[in-house]
């Protein structure tokens, strides 16, 4: 069983390579940069895919379940340092709740 604090870093590094994969993937089919951005992209998309297994959870659901209110959180990150755009309050409320509720489904005691 991983600690709390390795779990959020495991999740917060698997939303990282998300994000710059799927951005990736934006610069060249939307940019029109080179496809060598979408080599980039495929290569963070696997690093996340694999990071998101190294989470201890009984069932996938629940992991990736968990793992959406720190993938909120780290795209408001990468809007405001990648793309300059500073999230509102409406975005910093929203992504407090998703918090929230990924701790609940992370760290809840369940019976088995």
């Amino acid at each position: 069983m991983l600690s709390p604090s390795l779990t959020l870093l495991i999740y917060a590094l698997a939303a990282a390579a998300e994000i710059a994969g799927c951005f990736a993937f934006w610069m060249w089919l939307r940019q029109g940069h080179s496809m060598l951005w979408a080599a980039v992209g495929i290569l963070a998309l696997v690093l996340f895919a694999y990071l998101l297994t190294l989470v201890t959870s009984d069932f996938a659901g629940r992991a990736y379940a968990a793992y959406g209110g720190i993938y909120i959180v780290a795209s408001l990150a990468w809007m405001w340092i990648v793309e300059g755009q500073r999230p509102d309050q409406w975005d910093i409320i929203g992504s407090g709740l998703a918090v929230v509720a990924t701790l609940i489904i992370l760290f809840a005691p369940r019976q088995l």
